[in-house]
């Protein structure tokens, strides 16, 4: 059985973070692990307060699984603070590195700073470097890039961006934009590709993020090539939102009990 792990928050609604990174990895037939790196109080609503893990904790569980079980895939997360990331960088440096998602959660949904502005820098000089796969959405691309993105092309931009900054590839996640179609385009160094599917018209996007760089992560695990992982991830994160089950007040959480067949 192929594995990865999960270096993210925790949410208490089980929505996003490492809940629905592990339910992703359990619909994806891929064993799950995780590291957490803080603690949230949040609903559908909103996040109300975060308190963050210990990093010596932090980089304890993620040396730990390393040589005990082993991993195929890392997907990174919410990392909150620049002294967290640091002692992830430091982790990962002492172990053989597998596959590495970073997605760069920076704000939740409702607003709620998740990581601050001086530690951007720290992200970028500290993981980047690490990652096979970066997978910000707009809001994230734009801090990042330093520049504001309205279309396509501004996120073609954005994705060679990331590629400058350390990281081999790239996710733009397009849901923000407006439109009739959510699209998302991926890079490898070399080709652009753009995928897109019907916008879906739904208050339940809770944890979306989090949820596509986890079915990445959990296709890469599984021996897909970049380029066919991205495409099954969202074919799954579009399923999962389509079938969602209309729980909460606020943006609701996805079915991350679908399953989708590869192409």
């Amino acid at each position: 059985m192929q594995t990865a792990l999960t270096i993210a928050g925790s949410d208490s609604s089980g929505g996003a973070g490492i809940q629905a990174d592990l339910k992703t990895f359990q619909a994806h037939g891929v064993f799950g692990m995780s590291a957490v790196t803080a603690v949230t109080v949040q609903n559908t609503q909103k996040v109300y307060a975060v308190q963050t893990i210990d990093p010596d904790i932090v980089s304890g569980q993620i040396v730990r699984v390393f040589e005990d079980i082993g991993v195929n895939a890392v997907k990174i997360g919410m990392v909150a603070g620049s002294e967290l990331i640091n002692s992830i960088a430091g982790a990962l440096k002492t172990v053989s590195l597998p596959l590495v998602v970073l997605d760069p959660v920076m704000i939740s949904k409702s607003g709620y700073p998740l990581l601050p502005e001086e530690a951007r820098t720290t992200l970028v000089e500290k993981l980047f470097p690490l990652a096979d796969v970066v997978t910000p959405n707009i809001y994230e691309a734009e801090l990042l890039a330093g520049f504001s993105i309205n279309d396509i092309a501004g996120m073609k931009k954005a994705a060679a961006a990331m590629l400058a900054a350390g990281a081999k590839k790239a996710v733009i996640k397009g849901g923000h934009l407006t439109g009739s179609q959510a699209a998302d385009i991926i890079y490898d160094g070399e080709y652009h590709k753009e995928m897109a599917s019907h916008r879906i018209d739904t208050a339940s996007t809770h944890g979306t993020g989090c949820t596509f760089s986890s079915a990445l992560a959990a296709n890469l695990a599984l021996g897909r090539d970049f380029f066919p992982a991205a495409e099954s991830a969202k074919r799954y994160i579009t399923e999962a939102i389509r079938r969602a089950p209309g729980l909460g007040r606020g943006a609701g959480p996805l079915n991350h009990m679908v399953t989708v067949n590869p192409l």
